[in-house]
């Protein structure tokens, strides 16, 4: 009998959204018992996508509720990393080992290791609404060049049409969820943040390292709205988070990408620490700003990121792009 997957159950609630950037930018909030998710009841529909290089499959299932009513959820797959203390056992204790192919000194076999080495991270998104479905579905992207001028009259009306609930961001912020998680918070309420592991990395390696820092100043939607007068408060971010990677994981500042997403995923300014050897999802040059740059960029020019053409990558059913072609911009 194989030992059970490690399970993260995401938000039920609709409009909780909580990117935090899995695989292509995993995360939805937390909630409810982790255990409590039927997963041999569920009821596998079609494969939403699927990553041979992240060794990841995205799925659409349904598990009948109480009532009879059939209820969608999403379910995501994950090989995770090899952890070097656990090779000796992979190698040594009760694995199977199926020869495939021989040509002379080369040799190709199956190794089937045992359940409690087979661990797959699985995330449940229950229940599911049609945009997760649509969020999780394999699209074509298109790249946006957006003027600040376009971030005024196209992006940034578009924001404020929308509902994006980050009640879960004010939870880690209040300490009313997740509290056991913190590696480090600056409490200042203009230039202090909370560092947090970002739920794609499980703690038992540091080849996927992912943190993330979360500003306690609300109102700071993105990098569009960032200026000299948060200046103290991105250098805060930068010098305390290395300096509290580097005590509790042994891992140095030049060993680290920090970057901010633009666009982000949600609308509260949070800064991403991943391994520097770590091809982390949302690390492209089309989306990833490094803090560094960002930083000195502001010291040049206060109003840099209300100027400058920002370029991005939007789904072919995002709203933002429709929005985009009616305006001849896209």
């Amino acid at each position: 009998m194989r030992a059970p997957p490690a399970l993260t159950v995401m938000a039920a609630a609709t409009g909780a959204k909580r990117k935090r950037e899995g695989p292509e930018e995993s995360a939805e909030p937390p909630g409810g018992d982790g255990g409590s998710f039927p997963l041999a009841e569920l009821c596998v529909r079609r494969v939403l996508r699927e990553s041979a290089r992240d060794k990841t499959i995205f799925l659409h299932g349904q598990v009948n509720g109480a009532s009879g009513d059939a209820k969608d959820a999403v379910v995501i797959l994950e090989k995770t990393p090899f952890q070097e203390e656990s090779i000796s056992d992979l190698l040594k204790k009760h694995t199977r080992l199926k020869l495939q192919m021989s040509n002379d000194i080369y040799s190709t076999y199956h190794l089937y290791p045992p359940p409690q080495l087979s661990e797959i991270k699985t995330t449940v998104v229950y229940p599911a609404t049609e945009k997760h479905l649509q969020k999780y579905l394999r699209q074509e992207v298109y790249l946006i060049c957006e003027t600040g001028e376009d971030y005024k009259n196209i992006t940034l009306p578009f924001i404020q049409s929308q509902s994006f609930s980050i009640q879960w961001v004010y939870n880690i912020l209040e300490k009313t969820a997740e509290a056991d998680r913190i590696i480090h918070e600056n409490p200042d309420s203009s230039n202090g943040f909370i560092l947090i592991p970002d739920f794609k990395w499980n703690q038992k390696q540091l080849d996927d390292l992912y943190l993330i820092a979360i500003c306690h100043r609300r109102g700071i939607k993105s990098l569009r709205d960032l200026t000299a007068e948060h200046l103290p408060l991105l250098r805060n971010i930068l010098q305390e988070g290395k300096e509290a990677i580097l005590k509790r994981f042994g891992v140095a500042g030049s060993q680290l990408r920090i970057y901010l997403h633009y666009q982000p995923s949600y609308f509260h300014l949070h800064v991403h620490f991943t391994a520097l050897s770590y091809d982390a999802p949302g690390c492209s040059v089309e989306r990833a700003h490094l803090l560094s740059d960002v930083i000195d960029n502001l010291e040049l020019d206060p109003q840099y990121y209300q100027k400058r053409t920002l370029t991005f990558a939007l789904r072919a059913d995002e709203a933002l792009l429709k929005k985009f072609q009616e305006a001849g911009k896209a």
